[in-house]
C-alpha cells in the first residue's frame, strides 16, 4: 500500500474504510492495512508516548467483519512482541475507561465505525489521556506506509471489562439516589440497534430495578437487520418512540452502534434529542452549579440559548466535531471557566466529572438520576424542559459542488461573500458566535429565525441548517438564500429551488 492509501483511511479522529465489499464500495480496509497500522501503532506508543512495551486490549462491537479485523490487530501487535488483551463486545467508552484502572493495558484499539452501514468499519485509538487527535492519526498511518517495525513474539489473553464498567455505572445512580433500587415501579426500554448497547438493559436498568419490559434490538447483528443503530436517524427514532408508546414505557433509550451517542424519548413517545436533549442534561447539570459554560456544537437552537441563560448557564456554541466542541471545552476550563459539558445535537456528549469522554450510557445514567428524583418529587422528567422554546420548523438542506472542484477554496469563499452580503442587507443579520461557516439572522417578517452555511467536515457538501420562528418561514429564508447562491455554478442548488416551488 502507498503513503496515500493509508492516509485515505483517516476519519477526523478515527481510522475507517470499507471492510465487506458492496456495490461500488471496494474492500480498503484490508488485512495488510489493518496489520500494518497496528504495528505503526506499536511504535507511535513507544516513541511519542515512551512506552517501552505497551500492552494493548482490543474491543469490538457488532460488525460482520469484527473478528476478521481482530486477527489482524493481533497478528500486528504480537508480531511486534507486544502483549494482547481481547475484551469482545465493548462499548467505545469502555475501551478508553479500563485505561482508567489496574486492567493491564497501556493503550487500547476499538474496531467500529460508529452508525456507517453495515460494510465500514473502522479503528478507535486510545491512550490513558484520551482518545487520539486528527494528526496522531496522520501521524501513524505515515508510519505505517514507512515500515521498518520492531519484532518479536507478543501474548494473547481474554478478559472482559465490560461487566465492570456496568457496575461503575450502577454504582453511580445508587450512590445519587441514596437507594439500591431507585428505579423500582419504571418500565425503562432500551434501543440498541443490534449494536453493543443491549448490556445496558440486563446490567445498569435491572440490578436499579427497572423494568426492560418492551426493549428492543439487543442482540448483536452487524447486519443491523432492523434500523441504522443511530439516534439521528429518523427511521430509528421512529421505531423506539413507537415501542415507549406501545409498551406504556416511562423512559425510552437508543444507543449508536458502539455506545458513544444517546437519544432519549419520553413517556408520551416524544423524542428527547438534539436540542431537547442539551436543555435536559444542561438543566441536570445547571440546577447543581449556576453560572457554568455549556459547549455545544454549531447548529443548535436560538431557543437553547434562551433556555440555558434562563436556567443560570452561558450557552458556548462551537464548531461541530465532538472532538471539537470536547476541545473548547478543555480550554475554557483552563481559562478559569467552569464548563461541565460538551455536547453536539448528534448525541455526542462529554463530561468534564468523568474524563470528557464522549460516552452515550453515561449521558442516560446522568438523566436516569434526574428521573428517580423528579419521580420522589412527583414531577416528570420532561417538566425540567418545558421552558424550552421550541422552534416553529427546522430544516437542512445539503448541497454538493460540482464534481473535481476544489470545494474547499470555493465553500470558503461562498461563505466569506455570504457575510460580506449579510453586512449589506436590510433584511438580515451576522450572528455574534460564527465559529464554523456563517451564521445569518432573519428579520422578522423577513423569514423570523437564522440559517447557519458551512462545510462538511469531511465531504464535498455544503450544509445549510435552518430554523424559523413562524410556519412558512423556512420557505421565506430558502428562497432567499438562492437568490443568493444560485450564482455560483459550482453549486448544485436545484434542491433549494425545488423546495421552494
Amino acid at each position: 500500500m502507498t503513503r496515500q492509501d493509508f492516509l485515505r483511511l483517516k476519519n477526523g479522529t478515527d481510522v475507517r474504510g470499507t471492510a465487506i465489499e458492496a456495490e461500488n464500495d471496494p474492500v480498503t480496509l484490508t488485512d495488510e492495512a489493518v496489520y500494518e497500522i497496528a504495528r505503526a501503532f506499536c511504535l507511535w506508543l513507544t516513541t511519542k508516548k515512551r512506552i517501552a512495551a505497551p500492552t494493548i486490549a482490543i474491543g469490538h462491537d457488532s460488525r460482520l467483519s469484527a473478528k476478521r479485523i481482530e486477527k489482524a490487530l493481533i497478528r500486528g501487535f504480537t508480531d511486534c512482541g507486544r502483549d494482547v488483551i481481547l475484551t469482545g463486545l465493548s462499548s467505545t467508552p469502555s475501551m478508553f475507561m479500563l485505561l482508567q484502572e489496574d486492567f493491564g493495558a497501556d493503550a487500547s484499539v476499538m474496531i467500529t465505525a460508529s452508525h456507517l452501514p453495515f460494510q465500514k468499519n473502522g479503528l478507535k485509538f486510545f491512550v490513558k489521556e484520551g482518545g487520539l487527535e486528527g494528526e496522531d492519526i496522520t501521524e501513524i498511518l505515515q508510519i505505517a506506509a514507512a515500515g521498518n517495525f520492531p519484532r518479536g513474539n507478543g501474548t494473547v489473553m481474554r478478559k472482559s471489562y465490560l461487566e465492570k464498567y456496568a457496575l461503575d455505572l450502577v454504582k453511580k445512580v445508587r450512590t445519587a439516589c441514596g437507594k439500591q433500587q431507585p428505579l423500582q415501579g419504571k418500565r425503562i426500554l432500551v434501543d440498541a440497534g443490534n449494536g453493543a448497547g443491549g448490556f445496558y438493559a440486563d446490567l445498569v436498568l435491572k440490578p436499579l430495578g427497572a423494568d426492560v419490559a418492551g426493549s428492543q434490538f439487543l442482540e448483536p447483528d452487524g447486519s443491523f437487520p432492523n434500523h441504522i443503530p443511530n439516534p439521528e436517524n429518523a427511521e430509528a427514532m421512529k421505531s423506539v418512540c413507537d415501542a415507549v408508546k406501545r409498551h406504556k414505557a416511562d423512559f425510552g433509550i437508543i444507543f449508536d452502534t458502539d455506545v458513544d451517542r444517546a437519544g432519549a424519548v419520553s413517556a408520551d413517545g416524544e423524542e428527547i434529542n438534539r436540542n431537547r436533549l442539551i436543555a435536559l442534561i444542561s438543566a441536570i447539570l445547571l440546577e447543581e452549579r449556576q453560572g457554568a459554560y455549556i459547549v455545544t456544537d454549531s447548529v443548535t437552537s436560538d431557543g437553547l440559548t434562551q433556555f440555558i441563560a434562563g436556567h443560570g448557564g452561558v450557552h458556548h456554541r462551537y464548531k461541530r466535531g465532538y472532538k471539537n466542541v470536547i476541545n473548547e471545552s478543555i480550554r475554557l476550563n483552563a481559562e478559569g471557566k467552569y464548563c461541565p459539558l460538551a455536547i453536539e445535537t448528534s448525541g455526542h456528549a462529554a463530561f468534564r466529572e468523568n474524563y470528557f469522554l464522549d460516552d452515550g450510557a453515561y449521558l442516560v445514567t446522568r438523566i436516569l438520576i434526574a428521573l428517580a428524583k423528579c419521580a420522589e418529587e412527583g414531577k416528570e422528567l420532561t417538566d425540567l424542559i418545558s421552558s424550552l422554546p421550541e422552534a416553529e420548523e427546522t430544516q437542512e438542506i445539503r448541497l454538493p459542488f460540482a464534481a473535481g472542484v476544489d470545494f474547499k477554496t470555493l465553500g470558503a469563499q461562498v461563505i466569506e461573500e455570504l457575510k460580506e452580503y449579510a453586512n449589506g442587507s436590510p433584511f438580515l443579520s451576522l450572528a455574534p458566535d460564527n465559529y464554523e461557516g456563517v451564521r445569518v439572522n432573519f428579520a422578522e417578517g423577513e423569514g423570523d429565525g437564522w440559517a447557519l452555511v458551512r462545510m462538511s467536515l469531511h465531504e464535498p457538501i455544503m450544509p445549510i441548517n435552518i430554523e424559523s420562528n413562524v410556519k412558512g418561514g423556512n420557505a421565506i429564508m430558502i428562497q432567499k438564500l438562492y437568490g443568493f447562491l444560485k450564482k455560483y455554478p459550482f453549486l448544485h442548488t436545484e434542491g433549494m429551488k425545488q423546495t421552494i416551488i
